[in-house]
């Protein structure tokens, strides 16, 4: 009943999504049936020229850096923590994987492989622990110092993209990487999805099975008590988000590994922001996450079919998921709708771990 209630306002927030969006659809002179047709087939059932397990496979393979992305802000969340970062913490991590996935010749898979992942997602905590530092010991807002290093990082790994990484060519690009540093397919369901999802798993243990997942909550929910019952709240404040940061750029690097092949500016636009989408439709859950990711995913994989069947633009797509976001994150909206009580509303004010 718990989780019937905690998912009205996202499942409603999807509904008059849809619903406006196929307003728009019809305004824009096309079918909304067929649109939403063709939305199920290219992301799921599959068509005449595309088998549905391909279908489906792209659906997870989009859905993974989503997953991951969704984790680390639905991680700082817990913690009282907005962390916008996580596009620059993902791109350090699909930059730092490529060079390694690259720089290496001559390891065995079961060696490069983990190695080149590891050191994308630990660049990116580390980055992800700079707003971290500054926030404990200079009580910078994380909003500003993650939104600047947002910058940083684009600016740096195209910086080390076009001069110290580049392959010969006209493309700003690392060259591609070894096969023994790639993450291999399931047929077509990508194992990366599979990764994103045992991470899932392993935060809802990190902060409903722990003490250090206590304190975290603790923290979020009220960090004055939190220091007076004894709890470091600096301490947690770092380690939150250098462990997002970790999250994040574990997506990116999934994504170098496992489907670019390299790393390439650009690629990889906007998915570090689509996890406060994703975070926010799971009300910080982590194992939301993931369903909410599969949606998301399923709109991005289904677009070029949506525009080819049904002659709907892709801005139509951003637009849905756009308002997603504004009716998840107001569910006055969604109550002013359907009469809900105020206790499903998510909190935005200074205790997002309460949610």
């Amino acid at each position: 009943m718990k989780i019937l209630r905690s998912a009205f306002i996202p499942l409603l927030a999807v509904v008059l999504a849809l619903l406006a969006g196929a307003a728009l659809i019809a305004l824009s002179g096309a079918s909304p049936v067929d649109a939403y047709t063709a939305l199920l087939e290219g992301s799921f059932l599959g068509t005449d020229t595309v088998p549905w397990t391909e279908a489906l496979g792209r659906t997870l393979e989009k859905a993974t850096p989503l997953v991951m992305g969704g984790l680390a802000v639905a991680f700082a969340f817990k913690a009282g923590l907005f962390n916008i970062g996580g596009q620059g913490q993902l791109i350090i991590g699909a930059l730092i994987a490529g060079a390694v996935g690259y720089g290496f010749q001559g390891l065995p898979w079961i060696v490069h492989m983990p190695l080149a992942l590891l050191a994308g997602s630990i660049a990116g905590g580390l980055w992800g622990t700079i707003p971290g530092v500054l926030k404990a010991s200079r009580g910078a807002h994380e909003v500003i110092t993650t939104i600047m290093l947002n910058f940083v990082a684009i600016n740096l790994t195209d910086w080390f993209t076009s001069k110290v990484w580049r392959e010969p060519g006209l493309l700003a690009r690392t060259p591609k990487i070894e096969p023994s540093a790639e993450i291999p397919r399931w047929g077509d369901l990508p194992i990366g999805f599979f990764v994103a999802v045992g991470f899932a798993f392993l935060v809802w243990y990190l902060l409903q099975r722990t003490t250090f997942g206590f304190e975290i909550r603790t923290v979020g929910l009220n960090p004055n008590a939190a220091e007076y019952a004894g709890i470091s709240v600096k301490r947690i404040v770092v380690l939150t988000m250098t462990i997002s940061g970790f999250l994040a750029a574990m997506g990116g690097a999934i994504e170098t590994l496992g489907v670019v092949g390299r790393y390439e500016p650009g690629f990889n636009a906007g998915l570090g922001f689509n996890g406060i989408t994703i975070a926010l439709l799971a009300r910080t859950h982590p194992l939301a996450v993931i369903p909410a990711a599969i949606l998301i995913g399923a709109m991005e994989a289904s677009g070029a079919i949506m525009q080819f069947k049904a002659d709907v633009s892709p801005e139509i797509t951003d637009i849905i998921q756009a308002l997603i976001l504004l009716f998840v994150a107001t569910p006055i909206l969604v109550r002013w709708f359907f009469k809900d009580s105020p206790e499903n509303d998510l909190s935005v004010g200074s205790s997002w771990g309460s949610a």
